[in-house]
This record gives C-alpha cells, structure tokens and sequence, in this order.
C-alpha cells in the first residue's frame, strides 16, 4: 500500500495561481516531511475520477488543492453509497480557491506555510457530509455529496455568476460584486419547504442555506451555529427580502447576526426538501450543478478530515480509524421535527 499521500491541484483554481506555484509547494510539502505524490485536473469531474482511482491504488490519504469546488468534486470521489469507499482513508485540503469558505469552519490556516503544518500535525476528525439529490442541468436526477454548505436561490446565482467571469480580485471582492450584479436580475422565488418529517412551510424564498459548515459566498457567515460533526444541518432561510432590505442586511451576514432578523428563519434538521415551480437554482461547495427539486439528509461522521492541532469545530472528539477499532458504535442521528430555533 503505499505510504505517501495523494495530491490533487487544480491549476486553475486562485484564477490561475496554483499551477504557477505548485511545483515550489509542492517541494514546501516534501522538505516538511508531508510525502506524496501529485496529479492535476484539467476539467469537469477530473477531481473525482483521480480521488476514486487513488482510493483504488490503495492511497489512505488524499489531499484536495484549490478552492471549494475542487474539494467537492474529490470528496465526491471518496464516498460511494453514503459512506467511505475505505473506512481509514483521511482527506486533507490546503485552500488555493477564491471564496476559501470551508476552512472557515475547520480553522485550517490560509497561509500556505500554515495550512502544510497542519497537514503534517496528523490532528484527524470525523465529520458529516451533505447529500443532494436533486435535477441536473440535463434534466436528469442527480446525486452528489457536499461537504459545507448547499443553497438556492440568490446565493446560487450570484455562484452561477461568479464562476463565469474573472476571480482575479479575489473572494470577498468576488462574491460580493457578484452579489450585487445578480441582486439587480433577481426576483424572490415561490417555494416550499419541507424540514424532516413536518408540514410544508411556503416561502417567497430570496434564500435558503443547508449548512454542514458556516461560511459561504467568500466569507459570509450565513450558518454561525453550524457544527460538522452533530449530525444535522442548520437551514436558513431568508424569505420576502426586498432588494433594498439586502443591501442593508448584507453586514449582518457577513458577520453571523442575521439570524434575529424577522424575516430570517432557523431550524435544524437532518433531512429536507426544496420544491419549487420556478427556476429554482442550486449550489453545492461554490458549484452550481442543477436546480429544484431537492432533497437533502445528512450523512453523519461519514469522512476523516485531517484539521489543526487547534481545531476550532466545538465539540469535535478524537477520530479513531476503523482499523484502531475494537467496538463499533452507531452515531444517533437528532432531529429537529421541524421545529425553529428562535
């Protein structure tokens, strides 16, 4: 088996700036003691075709570089029929992206010095993942797995947007132009809503974030209580905002304290759904793969992520691998019925 990790980059990711630079990373990584070998993508779904050959070859530590789509597509690569392809395998993720949202969640460094260290530290974790299913692009019904935060409506659009022009001012300029740009053309979405096994909640919906994580759209704090190892997602749902009234708020979800807002809802739950007779998009981890109907549950403790000897997740205990393992036990699954979180 080998005993070096696998490294997957993509070269476009930073607008361009990680494959000019990883050759020097990547020799960073080596004097650090990090061995490993590399491959990069070149397209659409090479991520996930690289991760599940590598799992294949008997690789038990992957590592994703680049931004948070690249780390969606390689954990798409490592989980098959809602669990782990290799139970022991650990993923890592050194951020070369432009919104960098997901290592908000996990406190991994944004420095690349840093962020090696912490990929040397060994520090492993088993945390939840996000499943969709919902239709793609070619009208056909999709699943795909997310590890930090899926939305519809105006945050995936404004992704939608972002992803088709320049990065080259970075995340938070990125998103928060391409905020405004997509404000201008957006309109709020008749949508419904159905938390775990409640009724159906209907909703002008300007928003709705399922979050694993709690960052998204290059920094926005849009889940402040979410936690990647409790088993739920945390729904947010922003519904009836006026163009006006987002401009205004926009502050309050970069900073997380949104969440009091009268038009702003909160629940917690471990499965949902999104129906909508309209043109409903969806994002997953910074990709914009299709639109609603959707159907979201969680996967808990479903993936080894290797984070910081200082990890902020709160309530995070020690991982231990299925082959350190002598008793097993099932992780219970909570549920919130439905009911909000005032």
């Amino acid at each position: 088996m080998p005993q070096e990790a696998k490294v997957i980059v993509n070269p476009a990711s930073r607008n361009g700036q990680t494959g000019k630079v990883w050759p020097s990373l990547s020799e960073k990584m080596k004097a650090s003691g990090f061995m490993h070998q590399w491959e990069m993508t070149y397209g659409p779904g090479d991520g996930r075709r690289i991760a599940r050959e590598a799992v294949r070859q008997g690789f038990d530590r992957i590592v994703a570089v680049g931004g948070d789509g690249t780390v969606n597509e390689v954990i798409n690569g490592l989980i098959e029929n809602d669990c782990s392809i290799n139970p022991d395998l650990v993923f890592g993720v050194l951020s070369m992206g432009t919104g960098c949202d997901f290592i908000k969640s996990v406190g991994i460094p944004g420095s690349v010095d840093n962020a090696i260290g912490h990929l040397v530290c060994n520090r492993v974790e088993r945390v939840d993942v996000g499943k969709a299913r919902f239709v793609g692009h070619d009208g056909q019904i999709t699943e795909r797995y997310f590890l930090n935060i899926a939305d519809l409506g105006l945050g995936a659009e404004t992704v939608d947007r972002v992803n088709h022009t320049t990065k080259v001012f970075g995340g938070f300029v990125s998103f928060l132009w391409g905020t405004l740009v997509s404000l201008l053309h957006y309109r709020n979405k008749v949508a419904e809503i159905t938390i775990d096994d409640g009724e159906p909640i209907k909703s002008s919906l300007t928003l709705c974030a399922i979050a694993n994580g709690t960052h998204f759209g290059g920094g926005m704090n849009i889940a402040p209580q979410a936690k990647l190892n409790d088993g739920l997602f945390d729904v947010v749902l922003c519904h009836g905002f006026s163009k006006s009234e987002i401009i205004v708020n926009l502050k309050r979800l970069y900073g997380g304290t949104h969440l009091s807002h009268p038009k702003v809802r909160y629940w917690q739950a471990a499965k949902l759904k999104v129906s909508s007779p309209e043109k409903l998009l969806l994002e997953l981890d910074g990709e914009q793969p299709g639109v609603a109907e959707v159907e979201f549950s969680i996967l808990p403790a479903a993936l080894n992520l290797c984070v910081p000897a200082e990890c902020s997740i709160a309530t995070l205990n020690p991982c231990i691998l299925e082959k350190d393992r002598t008793v097993i036990g099932e992780r219970s699954q909570i549920s919130a019925a439905g009911v909000p979180i005032e």
